[in-house]
């Protein structure tokens, strides 16, 4: 099957602002019906090697890179998948499979070899990415989102809020992790999606002309926040290697 590549943009853009476009996009677009009173929680637990190659190659803005992460939606267990992101250059492309929660207690347990069992090729090789290249939890990161989606040029777009870093476990199923915020309290991202082409409507409606143009990566932004717990900016967690 052909795979399908998007454009994403990101803008680092204040409350003010936010309230400003949901008025604008309002009339043109409908918020995802997903969204229960008007959002949804989002969390993901990121997955990096030994090098923290992921949190390096973005770092350094590297074109061709991918990260793996199992998410979640508003804490439930209800549509649980493994996640690879793929950028090439100014392109993205997302996989996913599904899994139980029973399946992901036994990734955070070290126990990767039912991923081989099944008919999946997408948990098949991060199975392969778990064994050869030491892929293991680094960090969870929270976020309410607010999506409007567009039919025309499948165009989506997001307003992720509080975004923060959970800590003292990786159970992603457990609500009552203390978190971290990983960005100034005015600030939140707005992401424009789209994969066939952005109509001009979307262009002349956002963004402010005040909002900031950023390749903020949220995984970065809580991996920097919780760094000094782990002694490091680019600490492995040894017990997770043996």
């Amino acid at each position: 099957m052909d795979k399908t590549f998007r454009h994403e943009w990101k803008y680092l853009i204040s409350y003010g602002e936010f309230e400003t476009l949901k008025s604008r996009l309002s009339p043109y677009f409908k918020l995802d019906p997903n969204a229960v009173n008007g959002e949804y929680l989002i969390r993901s637990l990121y997955f990096d090697d030994y090098f923290n190659s992921a949190y390096e190659e973005k770092d350094m803005g590297v074109f061709f890179r991918k990260k793996y992460r199992i998410r979640i939606y508003n804490f439930s267990d209800k549509g649980i998948k493994l996640e690879r992101k793929i950028k090439n250059d100014k392109y993205i492309y997302k996989e996913s499979a599904k899994l139980t929660r029973d399946e992901v207690y036994r990734i955070l347990d070290g126990d990767y070899g039912f991923l081989l069992q099944k008919d999946n090729n997408l948990l098949k090789e991060f199975y392969v990415e778990c064994v050869s290249n030491v892929l293991r939890p680094r960090v969870i990161v929270d976020y309410d989102r607010t999506p409007y989606i567009h039919d025309a040029g499948t165009v989506r777009i997001t307003f992720d809020k509080k975004v923060r870093a959970a800590i003292g476990s990786y159970d992603i199923f457990d609500a009552t992790l203390p978190t971290l915020a990983a960005l100034p309290a005015d600030k939140l991202i707005m992401e424009v999606k789209y994969t066939e082409f952005l109509p001009q409507l979307v262009r002349d409606l956002c963004p402010p002309a005040s909002s900031e143009f950023t390749a903020a990566s949220k995984y970065v932004l809580c991996c920097d926040k919780t760094a000094y717990l782990n002694g490091s900016d680019n600490y492995v967690d040894e017990r997770n290697i043996i």
